[in-house]
């Protein structure tokens, strides 16, 4: 009975961990997913810095 009962037991703590691993790749692809969205949102930013700076120049010299 005793091994039925750690048969048991180890099959119930191989679906955990099977549940677990999967829960954990689900939110490992969402993090590379949003550090590729921040990724690009920094590059946006750094673009526009570049030609906010870049107006701000032209107009220094047009004046």
């Amino acid at each position: 009975m005793k091994v039925k009962a750690y048969k048991r037991q180890a099959e119930e703590a191989e679906e955990q961990a099977n549940s677990h691993m999967s829960k954990f790749r689900k939110v490992q692809h969402e993090l590379e997913e949003a550090e590729e969205r921040a990724d690009i949102a920094e590059t946006q930013v750094n673009k526009l810095r570049a030609k906010t700076r870049d107006t701000g120049k032209g107009k220094e010299v047009a004046e």
